[in-house]
């Protein structure tokens, strides 16, 4: 087997990012790189993506594609700075990111001329597609509910890429309760599109929250998810995971970066245009949820 994976974990916002490549033909992709944000001060750096960009470069790699797996809530992407690196390198997300930008798009008022085509990144993947990056093969899974764009990345059907529709074992799956989530569509995506691949396919997860205060981890084989995961384990009815599912997102506060990155990372990961004083500015909505939930029913779109 010549397909390595590289985690690399920041533990700000408990984070998987992933550089996976030949180790013979020196081909790679990364997965969900991460740009470093405090919102205190609103300072941004890039420590986190320049772990990976350091470890391509030492391994000599050739970076092909960029892929998130979605729109991520609770960071923003550090996509943009490494393409500064490797500017031949392709940035990936799942077609269905559209949808999340109309959505968000209203959200944060943007400009009209903010398009809602995709059109920021370069490709946009579709259900079942396969990229070809010299020895790696990776298939596009969509796999919606935490976000309706969420896919997994199959890659040379040895490792899948769960993005934050599964987690592991100890912990469960991601949360269904942003605006487009839901839990009945993350049920069959996660039983119909990754515990139908084989029991030994690994799954290497986006985020670890290290329930009991465990150290990292990251994989987990998918007959390991299907036996013990606590909140989807390959014998819970449907039913039984929408009633856990929801009536544990009731309880979650918003991630602390959601307003920061959502704006961000349907742009791409692209910062806003500097203004006419050369600065940068982030938009933050007032009430757009609610101060005590988070629920989809929620969202106020009328004040965005």
């Amino acid at each position: 087997m010549t397909m390595r994976i590289q985690p690399f974990f920041d533990e700000r916002t408990n984070t998987l990012t992933y550089v996976v490549y030949d180790n013979q033909s020196r081909d790679a992709v990364l997965i969900d790189p991460v740009l470093d944000y405090e919102p205190g001060a609103s300072a941004m750096w890039t420590e986190s993506a320049d772990q990976a960009v350091a470890f391509l470069k030492e391994k000599d790699l050739t970076l092909h594609y960029i892929l998130e797996t979605h729109a991520h809530a609770d960071h923003l992407s550090g996509a943009q700075h490494v393409k500064q690196s490797f500017g031949q390198a392709s940035l990936a997300i799942g077609a269905r990111i559209t949808e999340v930008q109309k959505l968000f798009k209203r959200v944060f008022n943007l400009p009209n001329e903010f398009a809602t085509d995709g059109s920021q990144f370069d490709l946009l993947l579709q259900d079942g597609q396969v990229l070809e990056a010299g020895g790696l093969k990776i298939e596009t899974l969509f796999t919606p509910g935490h976000t309706p764009a969420c896919v997994s990345l199959l890659i040379n059907d040895e490792a899948v890429f769960t993005g934050d529709a599964l987690f592991m074992p100890d912990y469960g799956t991601g949360r269904c309760d942003f605006p487009g989530g839901s839990s009945a569509a993350l049920y069959d995506s996660v039983t119909e599109r990754i515990y139908t691949l084989p029991d030994a396919v690994r799954t290497f997860v986006g985020h670890d929250y290290q329930p009991g205060g465990r150290a990292v981890a990251y994989q987990a084989s998918v007959g390991e998810q299907k036996q013990h995961n606590i909140l989807l384990a390959a014998s819970q009815s449907k039913e039984e995971f929408i009633a856990r599912r929801d009536a544990r997102d009731a309880t979650l506060s918003p991630p602390k970066l959601l307003l920061q990155s959502l704006q961000v990372n349907i742009d791409a990961g692209s910062l806003p245009a500097p203004e006419a004083n050369e600065k940068r500015y982030l938009r933050i909505p007032v009430n757009v949820f609610r101060p005590t939930t988070m629920k989809k029913e929620t969202l106020i779109l009328e004040e965005a």
